[in-house]
């Protein structure tokens, strides 16, 4: 049996050196896309929380006490400028509006008398048969008496005001609010009696919205550093953009922005107007505010998959000459339609992988399916 280990350690040694001759296959490397590095003008769109506001608010207050007649029309509907709205009971203010004119009348009478008076007196004291003071009495009777005719023609003015006050129109074209007050009511001038109803110019529209003081001074120092650039005479396109993703067709523009920041929030109140022909925009309406118009110039941008976090931060892949994956950190700016703007780490020409990254290492020679042409 002695002779059997040899042939056995033979067997052993041949198995053994033919495992050593099989080198493992080793794997290909990882196919990536990439674009080459260019920079280019890139729109900025800024975007803010906004509510909508009318144009032109009126609010139809009564100016003279009495009882409301009649609501004379449909609560929530369009009115146009000089539309009857309300009409307060004008009876007592026709019976003032006689007795004014009664008043005037009377006066005017007083007038004639006092002047007849005044012109008897005249030559009498020339021919020295009246006294200064009879003649000095007529002048100062027709004087008195000139001015309660006036005062008394006021009075007429004012009883005719108050009458049309009796008669509510709109002063605008808007759409009109609920009343406060329905028929038989008492309303008059007292701050607690006197809101009838509010109408609201719909068309243009203002949208407000607030510019954090954070934002103010980020784009003024982008701005300092050539960074980014607003349009001139900061005049921005506004456009807005309602909860469920739709887009107001109609563009406006900014046509106020507060000098003073709000002490309770930090920010500036900037005010937009817009076209809002069909009436779509309703006062009290929240939506999206976006300010076009500003560029970042020369900017760098790069897919929002090409970044990567690491330990030591935001870092993306760099294909050298040689085709072999690099580490480059970043620093991002903002985000323009799903690309980041990078403001340092890349350079015009870089070469970045923006898919198929999670297959890249450090170090790893990579293939390129479309060297570098192929726009994400």
């Amino acid at each position: 049996m002695h002779y059997r280990w040899p042939v056995l350690l033979l067997t052993l040694v041949l198995f053994v050196g033919g495992c050593h001759e099989a080198p493992p296959p080793q794997r290909p490397p990882p196919e990536v896309s990439t674009i080459i590095i260019k920079t280019k003008n890139t729109p900025a769109t800024l975007e803010y929380v906004g509510v909508a506001n009318s144009s032109h608010l009126v609010e139809i207050r009564a100016r003279v006490e009495g009882f409301l007649d009649k609501i004379a029309y449909q609560e929530g509907l369009p009115v146009k400028a000089n539309q009857l709205l309300f009409q307060i009971d004008p009876k007592p203010f026709e019976a003032a509006l006689a007795q004014a004119v009664a008043l005037k009348e009377q006066q005017a009478a007083v007038l004639w008398q006092a002047q007849r008076a005044l012109e008897r007196f005249k030559p009498l004291y020339e021919k020295k048969a009246a006294s200064l003071r009879d003649l000095d009495n007529a002048t100062a009777q027709a004087m008195a008496a000139q001015a309660a005719v006036d005062a008394a023609e006021a009075q007429v003015v004012q009883a005719q005001i108050n009458l049309g006050y009796t008669t509510v129109r709109t002063p605008i074209d808007g759409v009109s609010n609920q009343a406060k007050y329905r028929e038989g009511a008492l309303v008059g001038p007292s701050s607690q009696q006197n809101l009838l109803t509010t109408i609201y110019v719909l068309d243009p529209i203002w949208v407000d919205f607030n510019v954090s003081e954070g934002d103010i001074l980020k784009y003024r120092e982008m701005s300092d550093n050539k960074h980014f650039a607003f349009p001139p005479d900061m005049n921005f396109t506004i456009e807005v953009v309602f909860s469920d993703g739709t887009v107001l067709p109609s563009k406006g523009k900014v046509d106020f922005a507060d000098p003073i920041l709000q002490k309770d929030t930090g920010s500036m109140i900037v005010r937009a107007i817009l076209p809002n022909p069909t009436g779509i925009v309703k006062p009290g309406q929240f939506m999206r505010a976006r300010l076009k118009g500003a560029i970042y110039p020369n900017a760098i941008t790069v897919p929002q998959k090409a970044v990567m976090q690491g330990k030591k931060g935001l870092f993306v892949f760099v294909v050298n000459k040689d085709k072999v994956a690099e580490m480059r950190p970043v620093k991002t700016g903002d985000w323009v339609d799903n690309s980041w703007i990078i403001q340092s780490g890349l350079k015009p020409g870089d070469e970045v992988i923006f898919d198929g990254t999670n297959k890249v290492l450090p170090g790893m020679t990579v293939t390129v399916k479309n060297d570098g042409e192929k726009k994400p």
